[in-house]
């Protein structure tokens, strides 16, 4: 049996500011964005490549927003992810390179933190 990780809900502050900093920042891709009821709108958005989506929206979570500090998505390119999140006026630090990988760190507006990882596999020799 498979069990697949499909969707994490984000706790922020302003749905449409959510989306525009993901969508037009970072780069996701929206998948869905339905008002329900009066109390319901779920927003829905994807990493490009991603089989795991993210999801924010009106009555989803009681979740302190910005309290989500531990997600992580993984390219190819550290430095070209880098130049993509400055480009489009994401607030980051350089690559910080480890043993283990190249890593960039970001929050959202409401301070979700984000890490994105380049993978290296160690030289053998």
């Amino acid at each position: 049996m498979d069990w697949k990780l499909e969707l994490v809900i984000l706790p922020v502050t302003d749905v449409d500011r959510a989306k525009s900093f993901y969508v037009d920042q970072v780069g996701f891709v929206a998948d869905h964005d339905q008002r329900v009821s009066e109390a319901l709108r779920f927003v829905q958005l994807t990493p490009p490549g991603s089989a795991c989506s993210i999801a924010f929206g009106e009555g989803l979570t009681d979740a302190e927003p910005g309290s989500i500090r531990t997600l992580q998505v993984v390219v190819d390119d550290a430095d070209a992810a880098l130049a993509h999140l400055r480009a489009n006026g994401v607030e980051c630090e350089g690559v910080d390179d480890q043993p283990w990988g190249r890593f960039i760190y970001f929050t959202d507006p409401d301070g979700n933190g984000w890490a994105v990882q380049q993978i290296v596999i160690p030289d053998p020799s």
